[in-house]
Parts: C-alpha cells; sequence; structure tokens
C-alpha cells in the first residue's frame, strides 16, 4: 500500500516541477540567468552578485547544475541553431526534480537508522508542499539541501567505518568545498554534527589526509574557475594564476553579509523569524510531532543550522530548505489507524495541496509562459520591440532565447506608480497595424490591475480626462494579445484601502496575466 502512496506522491511531485509557477527571482538570477548567458550566447541580465567588484556567487557550482545539462541539450538538438529557452527551461526542472527524488530520498533512507520507519519519513517527504515546490525550482537552496543531507551520511559512514573510509572521506571533502562555494550558509549546517567524526580522522589519518587532499583541490578549482571567468582570463592549466588577484566568492559572500547596511537593502528581520515564521510556514501540522522527535546527527544539523542563520539579520524562508528533510528524519513514525493521526493527517494533506498549489501553481505563475509567449514572436528582420511589465517579478530575460531576447527590450516598471506607468506606455506605444517595421510596444501586467480596465480598447477619451494628456504620444489603448489565467499577485493585496472582501475577489476573481498590445490612438 505505501508503495502506491509513494508512487503517487511521485507523480505529484513531477507535476509541479513541470509546472512554471514563480517562487522568487533568486531562482532565475542566480543561475540559469548567468549561465545562458554564458552557454548559448544569449542576451540576459546579469546581476550585482555577479558584476560587482568583489562577485560574491561562483560560477563552479553553476557549471554542473545548469551548464552541464545546457550543454548536453545543445549537443542532442540537431541543427546549428539553439535550443528552445522553453525546452531548456523544462530540462532544468527536470532535472532538480530527479536530483531531488533520486539523491535527497536516497541519504533519507541513508539517515533513518531504523528500517521500518524509512517508510514514514518517505512518505512524509514525499508529500511535502517543500519538496513538491522549493525543491523542484533551479534555487542554491535546492543544491545545498543535497549536498547537507548527503554531507550527513558520509559523516555517518565515516563514524561507522571500521577502516580509514577513503572513499567517503574524499567524497566529504568535495561536498565541502562544492557546498561553500554554492552556499556560504552551508557549513551552518554541518559543522556541528562534523565535529563528531574529529576523533576518528585523527585514528585514521589516511581518512583526514583524503578529506584534505578533496577539499584543498576542489576549492582551489573553484577559485580557478571564479578567477579565470570573472577577470576574464583564458582559462588554461598555463596560466599563471597566482599573478592575478585571486576572486574568491565565499569571502566576498562572507565580508559582503558581515555588513547591516548591505543586509538592509534586502530586509531586514528580528532574529526569532525563522524558528517562530520560516519554520512553521515551511512544516506546518508536522510542528504538531514535534514531542515525536528523537535526538541525533540530523536534528542537530537542523537546529544549528536555523540557529547560526538566526544571526543574520536577513531571513528568509528558502533558506531553511535543508531542514526539512532534517527534521523529518529526526521524527519517530505513529500508527495512522487512530481518530487523532487520521485527523493529523487530513490537516497535513489540506495544508500541503493548498501550499503546493499557491506556491506550485498561481504564484506569479504567468511570468515564464508571458516570456515564453514573446520568445515567439514572429518579427521582421531588424524589428525591435519594447516590453514593458507592470506588478509582476522581475520577468526572466534569459527565457527570450536568441533572436527575440535581442529584439525585444525589456523595461522592468516592478511596482511602479500608475502616472509612471501611463507615461511609459504613451512614450512608447506603436501604430498598430500601420507598419510592420515600426517599434511594437506590449504591457505585460496581471489582470487584476483593476486600473488598466480603462485604456482596455478604444480609451482615448478616458486617457485625456483621467490624466489630462494632449500629446500625441500621451493617447494609447490595450489590445489584448494573449492571457494565461493560473496567476496570482500577492504583492497587490490591499486589504487597508479596498477591505478583505473586495480585495480577494479582485485578486482571485482576476486571477491571470496579460499580455496586452500598446497601440497609439
Amino acid at each position: 500500500m505505501w508503495r502506491r502512496v509513494y508512487l503517487l506522491l511521485i507523480a505529484v511531485r513531477l507535476y509541479f516541477a513541470f509546472s512554471p509557477s514563480y517562487i522568487h527571482p533568486d531562482e532565475h538570477f542566480q543561475g540559469p540567468e548567468v549561465t545562458a548567458n554564458e552557454i548559448f550566447g544569449w542576451k540576459t541580465l546579469m546581476t550585482w552578485e555577479f558584476t560587482s567588484d568583489r562577485p560574491i556567487r561562483s560560477v563552479f557550482p553553476l557549471s554542473f547544475a545548469f551548464a552541464l545539462p545546457m550543454q548536453v541539450v545543445d549537443w542532442m538538438v540537431p541543427g546549428p541553431a539553439n535550443p528552445s529557452s522553453s525546452l531548456i527551461y523544462y530540462t532544468l526542472r527536470l532535472v532538480f526534480f530527479l536530483i531531488s527524488f533520486v539523491l535527497v530520498d536516497w541519504a533519507v533512507q541513508e539517515l533513518v537508522q531504523y528500517p521500518k520507519h524509512r517508510r514514514f519519513t518517505l512518505l512524509l517527504l514525499a508529500s511535502s508542499y517543500v519538496t513538491w515546490t522549493h525543491q523542484s525550482h533551479t534555487f542554491s537552496n535546492s543544491i545545498e539541501t543535497v549536498l547537507v543531507v548527503w554531507s550527513l551520511v558520509l559523516i555517518q559512514r565515516i563514524k561507522d567505518a571500521k577502516d580509514s573510509a577513503i572513499l567517503s572521506s574524499a567524497l566529504l571533502g568535495f561536498l565541502a568545498a562544492f557546498g561553500v562555494f554554492t552556499r556560504i550558509t552551508y557549513p551552518a549546517f554541518v559543522l556541528v554534527p562534523g565535529l563528531s567524526i574529529v576523533p576518528c580522522l585523527f585514528r585514521k589519518p589516511l581518512g583526514l589526509i583524503s578529506l584534505a587532499t578533496t577539499l584543498t583541490l576542489t576549492s582551489l578549482l573553484a577559485i580557478f574557475l571564479d578567477t579565470t571567468t570573472y577577470l576574464r582570463a583564458t582559462p588554461t592549466l598555463t596560466l599563471p594564476i597566482l599573478n592575478l588577484p585571486l576572486v574568491i566568492t565565499p569571502l566576498n559572500n562572507l565580508l559582503y553579509n558581515s555588513s547591516t547596511a548591505n543586509l538592509a537593502l534586502h530586509g531586514i528581520h528580528p532574529f526569532y523569524a525563522h524558528f517562530l515564521i520560516n519554520l512553521p510556514q515551511l512544516l506546518g501540522p508536522a510542528l504538531l510531532l514535534l514531542p515525536r522527535i528523537r535526538p541525533g546527527p540530523p536534528l542537530i544539523a537542523a537546529l544549528s543550522g536555523t540557529f547560526f542563520l538566526s544571526l543574520l539579520p536577513h531571513q528568509e524562508a528558502r533558506f531553511l530548505l535543508p531542514t526539512i528533510p532534517l527534521f523529518f528524519v529526526s521524527i519517530t513514525p505513529f500508527s495512522p489507524r487512530g481518530k487523532r493521526a487520521k485527523a493529523w493527517i487530513a490537516i497535513w494533506l489540506i495544508f500541503n495541496l493548498a501550499l503546493g498549489t499557491l506556491f506550485g501553481v498561481f504564484h506569479q505563475g504567468g511570468v515564464v509562459p508571458a516570456q515564453l509567449h514573446l520568445s515567439k514572436l514572429k518579427l521582421a528582420q531588424n524589428q525591435q520591440v519594447m516590453a514593458v511589465w507592470w506588478k509582476t517579478y522581475q520577468p526572466p530575460t534569459w527565457l527570450l532565447g536568441n533572436k527575440a531576447g535581442r529584439a525585444i527590450n525589456t523595461v522592468d516598471l516592478m511596482g511602479a506608480s500608475r502616472e509612471s506607468l501611463v507615461d511609459t506606455l504613451g512614450k512608447t506605444a506603436g501604430r498598430c497595424g500601420v507598419d510592420e517595421t515600426d517599434t511594437d510596444a506590449y504591457l505585460v501586467a496581471p489582470r487584476s490591475a483593476v486600473f488598466l480596465d480603462q485604456f482596455v480598447g478604444t480609451g482615448e477619451k478616458k486617457v485625456e480626462k483621467k490624466w489630462g494628456k494632449k500629446e500625441k504620444d500621451g493617447k494609447f489603448e490595450l489590445r489584448e494579445e494573449w492571457t494565461y489565467r493560473r496567476h496570482l499577485n500577492l504583492d497587490d493585496l490591499d486589504f487597508g484601502d479596498d477591505g478583505v472582501g473586495p480585495t480577494i475577489d479582485r485578486v482571485w476573481g482576476r486571477r491571470g496575466i496579460v499580455v496586452w498590445k500598446v497601440c497609439r490612438v
């Protein structure tokens, strides 16, 4: 019976893996956005983490997680043209699904001490919305989760080994370096449980030598790749790299995040946010199982990681992704036959279906499909297009691909004022259907932005009446070109001015995203 349930949950995970929701901009701009430029030469937006004088993101883990799958797809697609951006997007989602399904589930089975408890833990993990959504998105936190759980597996193997555990030690050294260059928060989860193998390594020096060797070599390789990439030097083994100013991205990252002024740019949170807000959001009803939790290395890793991350004033729920499988491993199973157990299971399913649907389907769910739609526009030679985005997450420009990426200029207005939007659209509106070589302009915005209703169709008089536009460039109308229904903009909730009922009715009743053509009138 449990195998059938597990297979069903795998299908659910796969469904969410291919659902184009958009949880946070970092899932694009700290990975695919960077790598697509390097592999395919697509026009992309490089964020400050990669363009500052002291870059804080390493390209080393990106080479494995993103560049390798992209390169494989490029080799498999026949012809000289690059593969489509949609193919690359869904390939990366599939890769992250497989990494989660194969590696995380495998590690969880190894971390559970008693074989009869493994079924319970696997079902708990596989039925969590965090596994369905966050873990299948292209976050560095998703990669960190895999590295943390497997580091704990290797630590346990080294402790249990009767010999020097040379292979496990070597793998642990590689994962440790890979983890630090992926996210500087990796040691927060592994350091405390890792102290337990120090006596083992000193008793068996071959294991210590093996760990130190792979740790050092992997770190040097990462520094080499970062230095040659950021300084645009030729990546050859004969490169006199010692004559270059070395780019050590984890050090730059640590220095950046040690400044409260820098973190204030991203948001300051109270020290208790992880424990009292973020963990409950991720665990949900699983918090009720905390009395059944048992001590061990996974629990130590989860608690120590959460504690160390709480010392930093900038706290987001996804930073705690590695703790979720660790908490699940630490929970003692219970029989599902009692009334209380059945009630908990019902609450657990409702919670995860609700949050899974929100984050896995609707949350900014139309941004990626809209961008993929724009990538397929039939453009005349040398034609330029202006795409204005309003009240959405930052659109990933790598999804435009090659041809459209060079022809489409993206203007991200984020949550700009209505006046700024009208001014921008008035200046960019094209002569729809008059001259095919004219610059076309599109507006991408949620349908819940009711302010736009006055401009849909023949809205010239309304524009003049509302905004006093008398110059020719200030007159425009919006013509709907494309829409996608499964999109929610939670940043558009305005309970204070509109009230709870009308706001929910507007945001949910008018859910969806629309691509309008902006035309002069």
